[in-house]
């Protein structure tokens, strides 16, 4: 933990929705007037995508699986390095892994490489001022062994939709934008589900705030639902670890339609939650920056 230099991990599986909670924050950053160090989740894959392949067929043929939701095919202990470097200094190391083509030339051109989609940049040293390290990822408050990433993280958020949801979600996403098949997409669910529920799922026991999102239609069979639930057909659950100082009545005020399901969790529709996201995150954000003008 640091007031000197915060750090902030918007943590969520694959199609989970983090794209939401970062939109949210870049608005509070530009308000804020905030310089943020972004740090992506996929650049700490042990394999880029080539590798990732064969990796897989090396596992499967000791009878075990390899997903990118575990420690096998993750650098945990550079996340928690990056954190706690960052945190102690403002410093750390950086890399990109690419997802596409227009990522891999905006990155050629500036390094001068030669790299293609699936790829890592080589790692930078990032010694200019920055206000905040933000991360998103899968692993922001992941713990293994040794390796604990949630204790140098100042503020934690966790995104997961029921994992029904999710499933549908990643099922079309992977479908529509990566041209994988039903058949691949549910034997890659089910390659991942160990690691999902042993480094996954626990870290939403440690965020400070989680944003769950619940469909309010029927996706009790996800592998045949035609579309992903709109979100007017959900609703958000948000709890909050300590909820000491949140005031509810101001948000149950500023958010239509929004109710309070337990002293610690407020509930309001899903078409409000960019701003939800926002009433809710951007005083936290503006505490952490005034702690730290007066370190």
């Amino acid at each position: 933990m640091s007031v000197k230099h915060p750090v902030i991990a918007v943590t969520g599986s694959s199609g989970a929705g983090t794209t939401t909670v970062k939109n949210a924050f870049e608005h509070i950053f530009r308000r804020e007037n905030i310089n943020p160090l972004i740090v992506e989740g996929d650049s700490y894959h042990c394999f880029d995508r080539a590798a990732m392949k064969e990796a897989i067929g090396e596992f499967a043929k000791k009878g075990k699986q390899l997903s990118h939701f575990g420690p096998e095919a993750n650098h945990f202990d550079l996340i928690s390095d990056t954190f706690k470097a960052y945190g102690d200094t403002g410093k750390c190391r950086r890399r990109y892994y690419l997802h596409s083509d227009e990522e891999a030339a905006e990155h050629n051109a500036r390094l001068s490489t030669d790299l293609t989609p699936g790829q890592f940049t080589p790692w930078e040293d990032i010694d200019y001022e920055t206000d905040v390290l933000f991360y998103e990822g899968l692993h922001g408050g992941v713990v293994n062994g040794d390796v604990n990433v949630a204790e140098y993280v100042d503020l934690l958020v966790g995104v997961v939709p029921i994992v029904n949801l999710e499933w549908i979600q990643k099922i079309h996403r992977d479908n529509a934008q990566r041209g994988y098949s039903a058949e691949a997409i549910v034997d890659t669910i089910l390659r991942r589900m160990d690691d999902y529920v042993h480094y996954i799922t626990p870290q939403f026991s440690r965020t400070d705030i989680n944003f769950q999102r619940v469909p309010t239609v029927d996706t009790s069979n996800p592998f045949i639902a035609r579309d992903i639930p709109t979100p007017d057909e959900s609703f958000i659950v948000i709890r909050f670890r300590d909820h000491k100082g949140t005031d509810f009545p101001y948000l149950l005020n500023m958010i239509d339609g929004a109710f309070m399901s337990r002293p610690n969790t407020i509930v309001v529709p899903g078409g409000k939650m960019g701003f939800a996201m926002e009433l809710i995150l951007a005083p936290r954000i503006h505490q952490m920056t005034e702690a730290k003008q007066k370190a």
